[in-house]
């Protein structure tokens, strides 16, 4: 190794052999393109507080070190690397930056320092091409270098790039294999491993497939051998097909041989209990510490239509028909039911992943894999949980930019015990919301995801939600007519029947027409077949008349009561299968217009701005970080915050709560009111007093000394306390509440709507998913039934909606930036003219129940002694 910069990397490289067994590593897959996938890297970590080492390894050799170690006492440390020769300008260099800065920011540290040589250029652009601004003065030959190490627009875009970059290939390195090996091949055809292996050979796979089985010379016709070591050639992707007691064994031997990917089809892990769980996390841990991705335990596995691919590593017995849509299913049970289900409806795939108890690859690997996957355009998700529901959120609103994601998830009315602990009760259509925010259309059943997938699949995306409808029935028209109004969508014109008797020429005219119509956006055409025609012939009047036009308008149909996409609405595809231009069919107008309304509210989304993430000005993070460590120093786990706290804590993100006290008597009640200023508020300390006007809990606008007393006297009366709290007015406005908390599926919630009984008993509430971008602060506070109030509806004076829309985005800088907190509430906010001004404010910490989205980052410092 060679010292870019005069260091101790010298003294670290010779400690590294003396870690203690509390080492923990951290590898990033695929993050170095230019370096062999089968020596993929990982980093072990030393800290100690103000000194801090990473070593990158391949394999068993380091082959980098970058350090960081504060100067004096300060916010300053300084940061220097040693790469070996054979592995500069791969970026080593530049991940080391990212988890030092990381690392540094959680130690308090603001900036860095570096010594480089100025012949030594490559060092500088690492510093550069971080995304940092760096400045420079040279002296004698030796650059210094300075930069602030808070993330940046830029210094995020180029970890996340790169987080993106190293996701995706990981996951091609899975669905383009060009060697399997089938460990627990099996000539027995109620094994496991002989559907695998036949799987295999029936698709045809392009690559080099491999049975393992140590008791026969071969297996279906094809030589097999005793060990995966023993295969002479390299081995891309190993299937696992062996009872579970014996998949550890298969794991070493995977790894002396340098697979790249396990794929384990057996189960018995964490979904058979503590001790299943246990191994699976004792044997993925091993397989990512020697740089491995696993798909499974438990999973069905994974397929790839390509042609120059063909793979199908799965359970199903057949390789669907190529299209254009990715599927990543969640549960392994469900899977071949999904494939058979996508094949009888028309619907062709690209890609196919079964996850199982997604110990390792997860939906969010396949979402980066599938941004830049040129054979994808559609994205499917069955799910059941999210392990990092942040980072999905982030990855999903990207991707869905330029590609559908449809989701179906279960658990809609029933939460594991687990998640139940750490979640809030939202309603379903708050969900709905959230998902929407992200760009991912919910669906309710996996009926639905291929109903709504199939327009997604086949016709182009609609300009407006303007309808036509189009049939030879007036019942079912109506039908159509009424669903398409209880979604939503407009009516271009009244519905267009052509009676029972007109024939194939008539029905296409009347098609042409209302797709040449300005303001048509979609069509739904619904058919029922005469008796004196054969209905083929009207499906094929109705492509041919769609194909003649411009395909820039979706349609749909319920015709011959098909379900899918039958033969004569078909334009073929690859494989024959149907393609572009295809036109799907229902078996009833409201599934047909209740998938295109799916696909009318992706397009509007798409079509919105994306908004821009917005930090407010006068964030004092550090503050805040001091407040929490204090509160929670205790060991606690859910504490309630002190008035004090509050006010300290929301002071330190430029939220004010309106100046109070809290007083024992009248005499002290009208000082108070005389410090704050007339006129002033009298409030019980009980919340259940305040929030019940029928409690008479609050005395409002109290204008005099007489008026104070009497309202102290009044609440204590009523309360039963002493204690009351005395608050100067807020100018007056619309009441409403801002809230903070933690859903089981997307992590930090924040919502908005108005106070008071009605509203919350309705449930007319919105909810937008953290982090919050410019536009979905200004949605959230428009969003509520009630909300038209803010804006003058009753002729008062609008309210300040700048000013609301900035404390929303202040709340949630405070959730990004702090987990711990578990609960907030903002309850009333008055919204007037003047601004928004929070009467009453309710926090509560704990530890953080949702993992955050820290981007490529996997693990923290430890410490260990030097």
């Amino acid at each position: 190794m060679r010292p870019i910069v005069p260091s101790d990397a010298d003294a670290l490289v010779a400690f590294h052999g003396k870690l203690s067994e509390r080492t923990r590593y951290l590898r990033y897959f695929g993050a170095y393109p230019r370096i062999p996938q089968r020596d993929l890297e990982r980093f072990s970590v030393v800290d100690h507080h103000d000194r801090v080492a990473f070593v990158a390894l391949l394999g068993d050799d380091i082959i980098a070190v970058g350090r960081y170690e504060r100067l004096g006492h300060g916010p300053s440390a300084e940061v220097a690397f040693v790469v070996d020769d054979a592995h500069q300008g791969r970026g080593v260099g530049s991940i080391l930056l990212e988890h030092l800065a990381a690392a540094a920011s959680e130690s308090g540290l603001r900036r860095f320092v570096a010594e480089v040589l100025a012949e030594n250029a490559a060092m500088v652009r690492v510093f550069r091409d971080a995304g940092y601004q760096v400045s420079r003065a040279i002296e004698e030959g030796v650059l210094h270098l300075e930069f602030d190490i808070d993330p940046t627009e830029e210094s995020l875009a180029v970890a996340r790039a790169r987080e993106q970059a190293a996701e995706a290939r990981s996951v091609f390195n899975l669905l383009h294999p060009r060697s399997v090996a089938v460990i627990g091949a099996s000539a027995d055809p109620t094994k496991v491993g002989y559907s695998v292996l036949s799987n295999l050979l029936a698709a045809d796979f392009a690559g080099t497939v491999y049975p393992v089985n140590p008791e026969h010379r071969s297996v279906r016709g094809v030589r097999a051998y005793p060990s995966v070591v023993d295969i002479p050639d390299p081995v891309d992707l190993a299937v696992v097909a062996v009872p579970a007691d014996q998949v550890e064994s298969v794991l070493d031997g995977a790894l002396a041989k340098g697979v790249k990917t396990l794929l384990i089809v057996t189960a018995g892990f964490g979904e058979a209990g503590p001790h299943g769980l246990h191994a699976e996390l004792r044997l993925v841990g091993e397989a990512r510490a020697h740089g491995m991705r696993v798909v499974g335990p438990n999973a069905l596995g994974v397929l790839n239509t390509d042609p120059a691919v063909r793979l199908n590593a799965t359970l199903a017995p057949r390789l669907p028909k190529r299209g254009r849509a990715g599927f990543f299913c969640q549960s392994g049970a469900l899977g071949t039911a999904i494939l058979a289900d996508a094949e009888a409806r028309g619907l062709g795939l690209s890609t196919f992943v079964s996850a199982g108890n997604r110990a390792d690859v997860s939906g969010n690997d396949l979402l980066q894999y599938w941004e830049t996957d040129s054979n994808t355009d559609l994205v499917l998700l069955y799910l059941e949980s999210f392990g990092n529901p942040r980072k999905f959120a982030r990855l999903a609103r990207r991707l869905g930019r330029s590609k559908p994601i449809v989701a179906v998830k279960s658990g809609r009315h029933a939460v594991r015990p687990q998640l139940a602990a750490t979640s809030a009760e939202v309603d379903e259509s708050s969900v709905q919301a959230l998902f929407e925010q992200a760009g991912v259309v919910r669906v309710e059943t996996l009926a639905q995801l291929f109903d709504t997938a199939l327009v997604f699949a086949h016709q182009p995306l609609p300009a407006g939600p303007r309808i036509g409808i189009v049939g030879n029935s007036s019942a079912i028209g109506l039908l159509a007519a009424d669903t398409a109004r209880a979604q939503g969508l407009r009516l271009a014109f009244d519905p267009v029947d052509v009676g029972p008797q007109a024939g194939p020429d008539d029905f296409a005219a009347a098609v042409r027409e209302a797709l040449n119509n300005p303001e048509t956006d979609a069509l739904v055409a619904v058919f029922v077949p005469p008796l004196s025609i054969p209905g083929s012939t009207y499906a094929r009047a109705l492509r041919e008349a769609a194909q003649e036009l411009d395909q820039s308008k979706p349609i749909v149909s319920t015709f011959l009561a098909a379900e899918g996409v039958p033969a004569e609405l078909a334009v073929p595809g690859p494989d024959g299968a149907p393609g572009r231009g295809s036109i799907p069919s229902y078996p009833s107008p409201e599934r047909a217009v209740n998938a295109l309304a799916k696909v009318v509210r992706y397009a509007a989304w798409r079509q919105r701005p994306q908004g821009t993430l917005i930090r407010p000005d006068g964030l004092h993070v550090e503050q805040a970080e001091q407040v929490v460590r204090d509160i929670l120093a205790g060991g606690d786990k859910n504490v309630v915050l002190e008035d004090a706290d509050i006010v300290r804590l929301l002071g330190c993100y430029g939220i004010d709560v309106v100046p109070f006290r809290m007083v024992s008597s009248a005499e002290g009640a009208v000082e108070a009111a005389e410090e704050l200023g007339y006129p002033v508020t009298v409030k019980a300390v009980d919340e259940r007093l305040r929030g019940r006007p029928d409690l008479a809990g609050v005395r409002l606008d109290l204008a005099s000394a007489d008026a104070v007393r009497r309202g102290y006297e009044d609440l204590s009366e009523v309360s039963g306390e002493r204690d009351v709290y005395v608050q100067k007015m807020a100018p007056k406005g619309i009441s409403c509440l801002i809230g903070l908390q933690d859903d089981p599926s997307f992590g930090s919630l924040v919502s908005f709507g108005l106070s008071g009984l009605v509203s919350t008993l309705l449930g007319d509430r919105a909810y937008r998913a953290v982090p919050l971008t410019d536009v979905d602060a200004a949605t959230l506070i428009r969003e509520p039934k009630s909300a038209p109030l803010l804006t003058g509806y009753r002729g008062d004076e609008p309210a300040d909606l700048a000013a609301l829309q900035d404390m929303v985005l202040r709340v949630a800088a405070l959730a990004e930036d702090h987990p711990e907190v578990r609960a907030l509430t903002l309850d009333p906010v008055m919204a007037s003219p003047e601004g928004a001004f929070v009467a009453n404010a309710r926090i509560v910490l704990g530890p953080p129940p949702a993992r955050p989205d820290t981007g490529p980052r996997r693990l923290r410092p430890i410490n260990v002694r030097f």
